[in-house]
């Protein structure tokens, strides 16, 4: 099967393609860059950009699926980075292509906790997005993963960073919020083994690991794969201080968190249906184990 695949150059988008190559598909992937994917071998790669539909035109028409991995996890307005163009703009862009030029199959990445009146612009635009999908008549999966971890990834290896280099590491709140971590390989596995399942079109799936942390937990155990027996030593900071702080800052392009990514770090993210393990037949990875066997590299 010949894939039609965007965001392919970033941390879940090489994932895919690793799986996609191994599983004997052919790649096509859309990439900004013309060296973002030069490690690849036998990947042919085309220059576009999803939110510039005229670049889309006629690169689509011979392939048998859209793997459509496009998203932002924070906005930069002053440069026309928004979850209004990334997220939702894009996947308008990508369905047009695949039904103007044939492409029936169309697997959408969305994200946990995305829903109808949804709190943060992040979740607005991607139901918008997921909405645009549901009323076509393509043959359509959409996976909302949780937080995705692996090799290269930003999240675990962030607060790894800060790990190592902080005596006290700062936690917003109480530290109890749930998070239920997936790995990267779990879902490109779920990506690439949807593509010949005719029983997920028209479903969306929650993605998430097998074991649910709180954000404490997830810190002491990335500690503990650094070699810190007892964990880390954390200070929490008062909500009621952080959100205007937060909201002051957000701003600045290398303050670390938005408003938006706190709430959504204090939503939680769990799953709370095991559909996509089990439609999949996935044999998740344990999250302990995996970050040990890369951050200690």
């Amino acid at each position: 099967m010949k894939v039609f695949i965007t965001g392919g150059s970033g941390f879940v988008g090489r994932a895919i393609i690793h799986q996609l190559l191994i599983s004997g598909h052919s790649v096509r992937a859309l990439i900004r860059q013309p060296a973002a994917l030069l490690h690849f071998n036998n990947v042919e790669t085309v220059v576009g950009d999803t939110t510039q539909p005229e670049t889309l035109e006629n690169q689509l028409s011979d392939c048998h699926a859209v793997i459509h991995l496009v998203g932002i996890i924070r906005e930069f307005p002053g440069r026309g980075v928004t979850f209004k163009k990334s997220h939702l703009e894009s996947t308008e862009n990508m369905v047009y292509a695949a039904e103007e030029q044939g492409v029936k199959r169309f697997i959408q990445m969305s994200a946990n906790g995305t829903r109808e009146k949804a709190v943060t612009s992040y979740h607005q635009t991607k139901w918008l997005a997921e909405e645009k999908i549901r009323q076509t008549n393509l043959d359509w999966t959409i996976f909302r993963p949780s937080l995705i971890y692996g090799p290269g990834d930003q999240f675990v290896n962030m607060l790894a960073q800060l790990i190592k280099n902080l005596p006290l590491v700062p936690v917003m709140g109480d530290g109890q919020y749930q998070l239920q971590p997936v790995s990267v390989v779990d879902i490109a596995t779920g990506f690439v083994t949807a593509l010949g399942q005719p029983e997920s079109f028209g479903k969306t799936y929650q993605c998430c690991g097998p074991q649910i942390f709180s954000y404490d937990q997830v810190l002491d155990l990335i500690a503990q794969a650094l070699g810190q027996v007892a964990g880390t030593r954390k200070i929490h900071q008062p909500l009621w201080l952080m959100k205007p702080i937060v909201a002051l800052l957000q701003t600045i392009p290398r303050f670390p968190i938005t408003s938006d990514q706190l709430q959504l770090l204090l939503e939680g993210n769990i799953c709370t249906d095991k559909s996509w393990q089990n439609d999949f037949s996935l044999e998740l990875h344990e999250f302990s184990s995996s970050i040990k066997a890369y951050l200690k590299a």
